[in-house]
């Protein structure tokens, strides 16, 4: 991985950001929903089993190393029972403050690099080697929500398929205000009290998928998520779905990634260009288990465009420039 830790020192180096912000302290920069399409890149492993191209057939570089995690089968068609079917559909108001450029922006250069991250992931999911997928970073404001929302809305590919994002961070709930939904039971209450997660579950209209917010639990989120109530919640759920996203917190502040990652095939890591070193980037792969690492999503760049002019096809007018806008955190 010697050459992604290369790149992430050079942008390091050459970006005007400020340095990354560690628990307790406050992110003095930070990206808005205005920039996103143009500044996300996502840096993919290279596998011998999948050829490096686009889903449009381009030829793409390939920065980092798969490590593909063993088995994870899963069922050809998810388990439709009446509890699933009566799931309650929540209407939400999108717009580019939720920063979900996929479906606010689809044929911008940011929602092309989910859909490269999609046809990824859908190569793994077709031979069953994954279905359930940790994202994550190794800080706080790395964008790692931001990512699984995107992600989430790719996969779903218009309610094609039955996706579920879990938001996991069971220390803030960002969701809720996020997506204006309304406040509800969810994973915390499951956890703590025994609640059937498919009575917490709400299907997201017009994004297509599902969604398990975070909830309001009463105990200790570390203790609960170390619980064997966690592994009842996913084995409850896994039936249902052709994918299961886990929003996790951060990696190095806390062990709740690490109880959660046992629950999933493999591990997304999110970082930020300019922001996360790499040696918390290193650190973070080192706690998870490399071989659970699936790849790096380096996000907030602005250099890569330049740097890596031939990594993506780009759809639509994209002159390079960045418009600015009020700082704002991103989970």
């Amino acid at each position: 991985m010697s050459r992604f830790f290369d790149l992430v020192k050079r942008l390091n180096q050459e970006t005007d950001n400020s340095p990354v912000a560690f628990p307790g302290v406050p992110s003095q920069s930070t990206q808005v929903a205005s920039e996103f399409d143009q500044t996300l890149s996502i840096l993919l492993p290279h596998g011998t089993s999948h050829p490096a191209k686009t889903e449009n057939g381009s030829e793409s570089r390939q920065i980092l190393s798969v490590l593909l995690p063993e088995g994870g089968g899963h069922a050809e068609t998810p388990e439709k029972c009446s509890e699933f079917l009566n799931i309650p559909v929540e209407e939400v108001h999108i717009d580019p403050a939720s920063r979900i450029v996929f479906y606010t922006d689809p044929s911008s250069p940011g929602a092309n690099r989910f859909r490269f991250l999609r046809m990824r992931l859908r190569e793994l999911w077709n031979t069953k080697k994954l279905r359930t997928l940790l994202i994550t970073s190794p800080l706080p404001e790395d964008g790692k929500s931001t990512i699984a929302l995107n992600l989430a809305t790719a996969l779903a590919e218009g309610g094609k398929r039955s996706v579920l994002l879990i938001e996991a961070d069971l220390h803030r709930s960002p969701f809720i205000d996020q997506l204006r939904l309304k406040a509800g039971p969810g994973l915390g209450e499951c956890l703590e009290g025994g609640l059937n997660p498919l009575s917490a579950v709400r299907r997201l209209e017009p994004l297509g998928w599902y969604l398990l917010t975070a909830g309001q639990p009463h105990g200790n989120p570390t203790d609960l998520l170390q619980g064997e109530a966690l592994s009842v919640v996913m084995q409850k759920l896994s039936p249902h779905f052709d994918w299961i996203l886990i929003d996790s917190p951060p990696v190095i502040p806390l062990t709740d990634a690490l109880s959660l990652g046992r629950q999933a095939n493999a591990s997304l890591l999110v970082a930020r260009a300019g922001r996360t070193p790499s040696e918390a980037l290193e650190k973070a792969i080192t706690l998870l288990g490399r071989q659970h690492v699936l790849g790096v999503v380096l996000n907030g760049v602005e250099e890569v465009d330049r740097l890596y002019s031939g990594y993506y096809p780009y759809s639509g007018n994209n002159n390079g420039s960045i418009s600015r806008g009020p700082t704002e955190k991103q989970n």
